[in-house]
Protein backbone atom coordinates (compact mmCIF):
# COMPACT_ATOMS: atom_id res chain seq x y z
CA UNK A 1 0.00 0.00 0.00
CA UNK A 2 1.03 3.55 -0.96
CA UNK A 3 2.02 5.87 1.80
CA UNK A 4 -0.63 8.25 2.12
CA UNK A 5 1.30 11.98 2.68
CA UNK A 6 -0.60 15.25 4.37
CA UNK A 7 0.25 18.66 3.13
CA UNK A 8 0.07 21.53 4.35
CA UNK A 9 0.60 25.32 3.11
CA UNK A 10 2.24 27.68 5.11
CA UNK A 11 2.81 27.55 8.88
CA UNK A 12 1.54 29.95 11.95
CA UNK A 13 0.76 29.42 15.64
CA UNK A 14 -2.59 27.80 14.25
CA UNK A 15 -1.11 25.66 11.58
CA UNK A 16 1.71 24.30 14.18
CA UNK A 17 -0.99 23.38 16.54
CA UNK A 18 -3.03 21.46 13.91
CA UNK A 19 0.37 19.50 12.96
CA UNK A 20 1.39 18.89 16.24
CA UNK A 21 -2.27 17.41 16.78
CA UNK A 22 -1.86 15.22 13.31
CA UNK A 23 1.51 13.85 14.00
CA UNK A 24 -0.05 12.90 17.79
CA UNK A 25 -2.75 11.29 16.04
CA UNK A 26 0.19 9.48 13.79
CA UNK A 27 1.69 8.13 16.21
CA UNK A 28 -1.11 6.72 18.23
CA UNK A 29 -2.61 5.22 14.84
CA UNK A 30 0.18 2.95 14.88
CA UNK A 31 0.23 2.18 11.03
CA UNK A 32 3.20 2.18 8.25
CA UNK A 33 0.68 3.44 6.22
CA UNK A 34 0.16 7.21 7.35
CA UNK A 35 2.84 9.62 6.94
CA UNK A 36 2.66 13.10 7.96
CA UNK A 37 5.20 15.16 6.02
CA UNK A 38 5.89 18.59 4.56
CA UNK A 39 5.22 19.73 1.49
CA UNK A 40 8.35 19.78 -0.55
CA UNK A 41 9.97 23.10 -1.08
CA UNK A 42 9.41 23.37 -4.73
CA UNK A 43 5.98 22.23 -4.49
CA UNK A 44 3.97 24.81 -6.58
CA UNK A 45 1.44 25.50 -3.87
CA UNK A 46 -1.71 23.76 -2.56
CA UNK A 47 -4.05 21.76 -4.34
CA UNK A 48 -7.44 22.18 -5.40
CA UNK A 49 -9.12 22.43 -2.66
CA UNK A 50 -11.53 24.74 -0.63
CA UNK A 51 -8.93 26.02 1.22
CA UNK A 52 -8.26 28.35 -1.73
CA UNK A 53 -11.67 30.43 -1.24
CA UNK A 54 -10.97 31.36 2.07
CA UNK A 55 -7.41 32.70 0.76
CA UNK A 56 -8.22 34.24 -2.15
CA UNK A 57 -11.27 36.54 0.35
CA UNK A 58 -7.78 36.74 3.41
CA UNK A 59 -4.57 35.69 2.02
CA UNK A 60 -3.77 35.19 6.02
CA UNK A 61 -6.16 32.78 6.72
CA UNK A 62 -4.22 29.54 8.36
CA UNK A 63 -5.13 26.38 6.72
CA UNK A 64 -4.28 22.56 6.28
CA UNK A 65 -5.05 20.38 3.24
CA UNK A 66 -5.15 16.79 3.98
CA UNK A 67 -3.64 15.17 0.48
CA UNK A 68 -1.43 12.21 -1.65
CA UNK A 69 -0.13 15.24 -3.61
CA UNK A 70 2.93 16.99 -3.12
CA UNK A 71 4.52 18.03 -6.70
CA UNK A 72 2.51 16.30 -9.07
CA UNK A 73 -0.72 14.14 -8.42
CA UNK A 74 -0.54 10.72 -8.05
CA UNK A 75 -3.85 9.69 -9.34
CA UNK A 76 -3.92 11.26 -13.36
CA UNK A 77 -7.53 11.43 -13.22
CA UNK A 78 -8.18 13.66 -10.12
CA UNK A 79 -11.40 15.61 -10.35
CA UNK A 80 -12.21 14.36 -13.89
CA UNK A 81 -14.90 12.41 -14.87
CA UNK A 82 -12.69 8.95 -15.13
CA UNK A 83 -11.73 9.68 -11.31
CA UNK A 84 -14.19 6.63 -10.66
CA UNK A 85 -14.69 3.95 -8.12
CA UNK A 86 -11.62 2.15 -9.47
CA UNK A 87 -9.36 4.97 -8.44
CA UNK A 88 -10.36 5.01 -4.75
CA UNK A 89 -8.62 2.69 -2.12
CA UNK A 90 -10.84 2.13 0.52
CA UNK A 91 -8.03 1.44 3.03
CA UNK A 92 -6.05 4.61 2.18
CA UNK A 93 -9.95 6.51 2.88
CA UNK A 94 -10.23 4.71 6.57
CA UNK A 95 -7.02 5.51 7.43
CA UNK A 96 -7.53 9.10 6.17
CA UNK A 97 -10.76 9.24 8.73
CA UNK A 98 -8.98 7.75 11.20
CA UNK A 99 -6.44 10.49 11.23
CA UNK A 100 -8.59 13.41 11.15
CA UNK A 101 -10.94 11.98 13.51
CA UNK A 102 -8.28 11.65 16.30
CA UNK A 103 -6.61 15.24 15.61
CA UNK A 104 -10.13 16.34 15.77
CA UNK A 105 -10.14 14.74 19.30
CA UNK A 106 -6.64 16.44 20.61
CA UNK A 107 -7.59 19.31 18.93
CA UNK A 108 -10.42 19.69 21.01
CA UNK A 109 -9.51 17.59 24.35
CA UNK A 110 -5.53 18.44 24.80
CA UNK A 111 -5.32 15.15 25.39
CA UNK A 112 -2.16 14.29 23.95
CA UNK A 113 -1.57 11.28 25.53
CA UNK A 114 -1.36 8.69 22.51
CA UNK A 115 -2.00 5.65 24.85
CA UNK A 116 -5.21 7.24 26.50
CA UNK A 117 -7.54 5.07 26.13
CA UNK A 118 -10.04 7.66 25.03
CA UNK A 119 -8.02 8.39 21.73
CA UNK A 120 -7.39 4.54 20.97
CA UNK A 121 -11.01 4.22 21.32
CA UNK A 122 -11.70 6.77 18.31
CA UNK A 123 -11.89 3.87 15.51
CA UNK A 124 -13.47 3.97 11.46
CA UNK A 125 -16.28 1.77 11.06
CA UNK A 126 -14.07 0.27 7.83
CA UNK A 127 -17.31 -1.82 6.43
CA UNK A 128 -19.26 1.50 6.44
CA UNK A 129 -16.76 2.91 4.36
CA UNK A 130 -16.46 0.49 2.07
CA UNK A 131 -20.67 0.28 2.04
CA UNK A 132 -20.75 3.62 1.37
CA UNK A 133 -18.56 3.47 -1.54
CA UNK A 134 -20.77 0.37 -2.94
CA UNK A 135 -23.78 2.86 -2.68
CA UNK A 136 -22.21 6.26 -3.80
CA UNK A 137 -19.81 5.89 -6.68
CA UNK A 138 -21.08 2.90 -8.56
CA UNK A 139 -24.36 1.19 -9.79
CA UNK A 140 -23.58 -1.89 -8.14
CA UNK A 141 -25.47 -1.74 -6.00
CA UNK A 142 -25.67 1.51 -6.49
CA UNK A 143 -28.54 3.28 -4.57
CA UNK A 144 -30.15 0.47 -5.13
CA UNK A 145 -28.07 -0.50 -1.86
CA UNK A 146 -29.96 -1.18 1.51
CA UNK A 147 -28.07 1.78 3.31
CA UNK A 148 -29.80 4.24 0.70
CA UNK A 149 -33.28 2.50 1.07
CA UNK A 150 -33.35 2.94 4.77
CA UNK A 151 -33.44 6.79 4.09
CA UNK A 152 -34.90 7.46 0.71
CA UNK A 153 -36.60 5.81 -2.48
CA UNK A 154 -34.31 6.84 -4.66
CA UNK A 155 -35.45 7.50 -8.50
CA UNK A 156 -32.33 5.73 -10.31
CA UNK A 157 -29.77 3.56 -9.30
CA UNK A 158 -26.75 4.41 -10.76
CA UNK A 159 -25.68 7.79 -8.85
CA UNK A 160 -25.61 11.00 -10.37
CA UNK A 161 -22.02 13.65 -10.77
CA UNK A 162 -24.25 16.22 -12.01
CA UNK A 163 -24.10 19.29 -9.95
CA UNK A 164 -27.64 19.86 -10.53
CA UNK A 165 -29.88 23.24 -11.02
CA UNK A 166 -31.47 25.47 -8.60
CA UNK A 167 -35.26 25.36 -9.82
CA UNK A 168 -36.67 26.97 -6.68
CA UNK A 169 -35.58 29.74 -3.75
CA UNK A 170 -32.55 28.96 -2.10
CA UNK A 171 -33.48 27.72 1.48
CA UNK A 172 -32.34 25.18 3.94
CA UNK A 173 -35.65 23.55 3.92
CA UNK A 174 -35.85 23.07 0.12
CA UNK A 175 -38.90 21.42 -1.93
CA UNK A 176 -37.70 17.42 -1.59
CA UNK A 177 -38.94 16.73 -5.22
CA UNK A 178 -36.54 19.38 -6.64
CA UNK A 179 -33.48 17.57 -4.09
CA UNK A 180 -31.18 15.12 -5.87
CA UNK A 181 -30.64 11.11 -4.91
CA UNK A 182 -27.81 11.76 -3.58
CA UNK A 183 -28.08 14.95 -1.49
CA UNK A 184 -31.93 13.52 0.25
CA UNK A 185 -29.55 10.55 1.47
CA UNK A 186 -26.47 12.35 2.47
CA UNK A 187 -29.15 14.81 4.44
CA UNK A 188 -30.92 11.97 6.02
CA UNK A 189 -27.68 9.96 6.51
CA UNK A 190 -26.13 12.54 8.62
CA UNK A 191 -28.94 13.93 10.20
CA UNK A 192 -29.37 10.16 12.01
CA UNK A 193 -25.74 9.86 12.43
CA UNK A 194 -25.06 13.08 14.39
CA UNK A 195 -28.41 13.50 16.32
CA UNK A 196 -28.70 13.62 20.30
CA UNK A 197 -31.04 11.72 21.90
CA UNK A 198 -33.82 13.89 23.75
CA UNK A 199 -36.96 13.22 25.41
CA UNK A 200 -39.81 12.02 22.42
CA UNK A 201 -37.23 12.93 19.97
CA UNK A 202 -37.37 9.61 18.37
CA UNK A 203 -41.51 10.44 17.80
CA UNK A 204 -42.89 9.60 14.65
CA UNK A 205 -43.10 12.58 12.68
CA UNK A 206 -46.00 15.54 12.62
CA UNK A 207 -46.08 19.18 11.81
CA UNK A 208 -43.87 20.85 14.88
CA UNK A 209 -40.93 17.95 14.15
CA UNK A 210 -39.29 21.43 13.06
CA UNK A 211 -39.82 22.70 16.37
CA UNK A 212 -36.48 22.42 19.15
CA UNK A 213 -34.66 21.76 16.48
CA UNK A 214 -36.27 18.27 15.38
CA UNK A 215 -35.80 17.63 11.71
CA UNK A 216 -37.33 14.25 10.29
CA UNK A 217 -35.63 11.68 8.15
CA UNK A 218 -36.74 8.21 6.99
CA UNK A 219 -40.03 9.78 5.35
CA UNK A 220 -39.80 8.66 2.59
CA UNK A 221 -39.78 5.15 2.78
CA UNK A 222 -42.73 4.27 5.17
CA UNK A 223 -44.69 7.97 4.72
CA UNK A 224 -44.17 8.80 8.31
CA UNK A 225 -40.44 9.27 9.31
CA UNK A 226 -38.86 10.21 12.95
CA UNK A 227 -38.57 12.84 14.77
CA UNK A 228 -34.37 13.73 15.72
CA UNK A 229 -32.38 16.12 17.09
CA UNK A 230 -30.08 17.22 14.59
CA UNK A 231 -28.47 20.50 13.00
CA UNK A 232 -27.99 18.81 9.76
CA UNK A 233 -29.30 21.33 7.12
CA UNK A 234 -29.32 21.52 3.56
CA UNK A 235 -27.13 24.46 2.51
CA UNK A 236 -28.22 26.15 -0.87
CA UNK A 237 -24.75 26.59 -3.15
CA UNK A 238 -25.06 28.96 -6.21
CA UNK A 239 -23.01 31.75 -7.65
CA UNK A 240 -22.03 34.62 -5.50
CA UNK A 241 -23.54 36.53 -8.75
CA UNK A 242 -26.88 35.42 -8.42
CA UNK A 243 -29.72 36.92 -5.84
CA UNK A 244 -32.65 35.71 -5.34
CA UNK A 245 -35.61 38.72 -4.63
CA UNK A 246 -39.15 39.09 -4.78
CA UNK A 247 -39.48 35.56 -6.42
CA UNK A 248 -36.73 35.86 -8.86
CA UNK A 249 -33.40 34.98 -9.67
CA UNK A 250 -31.28 38.44 -10.79
CA UNK A 251 -27.52 38.46 -11.83
CA UNK A 252 -25.51 40.89 -10.47
CA UNK A 253 -22.85 42.69 -12.18
CA UNK A 254 -18.78 42.38 -11.74
CA UNK A 255 -17.91 44.02 -8.04
CA UNK A 256 -14.00 44.99 -8.74
CA UNK A 257 -13.66 45.13 -4.82
CA UNK A 258 -14.77 41.43 -4.39
CA UNK A 259 -12.13 39.43 -6.34
CA UNK A 260 -14.47 36.15 -5.75
CA UNK A 261 -16.91 37.91 -8.00
CA UNK A 262 -14.48 38.60 -10.41
CA UNK A 263 -13.54 35.32 -10.90
CA UNK A 264 -17.31 33.48 -10.16
CA UNK A 265 -18.59 32.79 -13.69
CA UNK A 266 -22.24 32.13 -13.82
CA UNK A 267 -23.71 29.50 -15.88
CA UNK A 268 -26.99 28.83 -17.48
CA UNK A 269 -28.68 25.98 -19.04
CA UNK A 270 -31.68 25.64 -21.46
CA UNK A 271 -35.06 24.63 -20.41
CA UNK A 272 -35.42 21.14 -21.26
CA UNK A 273 -39.56 21.03 -20.48
CA UNK A 274 -40.31 20.98 -24.15
CA UNK A 275 -37.98 19.48 -27.13
CA UNK A 276 -38.36 19.53 -30.43
CA UNK A 277 -36.81 19.05 -33.52
CA UNK A 278 -36.35 21.47 -37.37
CA UNK A 279 -35.49 19.38 -40.27
CA UNK A 280 -34.76 21.80 -43.38
CA UNK A 281 -33.91 20.58 -46.87
CA UNK A 282 -31.78 23.42 -48.95
CA UNK A 283 -31.47 23.20 -52.89
CA UNK A 284 -27.97 22.60 -54.42
CA UNK A 285 -26.13 21.97 -57.48
CA UNK A 286 -22.97 19.58 -58.51
CA UNK A 287 -20.99 20.52 -61.08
Amino acid sequence: MLNRDCRYNKTSSATNETLDALRTAQDSVKSDHIVVLSANASNPGIPPSSLMAFLRKDSLTSGVVLEDFDTVFTNKFYHSHLDDLSNINSSAIVAAASLVARTLFILSSGDKNTSSSALTSINVNVSLVEELMGCLLGCEPGLSCELVKNYITPATTCPSNYVGVILDEPSSTPYIGYVSDISRFVWNFLAEKTSISKENATSVCSKDCNNDGKVCIGAETDGKGVCVVSTTRYVPSYSTRLKFESGSWTVLPPNNSDPMGLLDAVWTESNWNTIGLRVYTAKFFVR
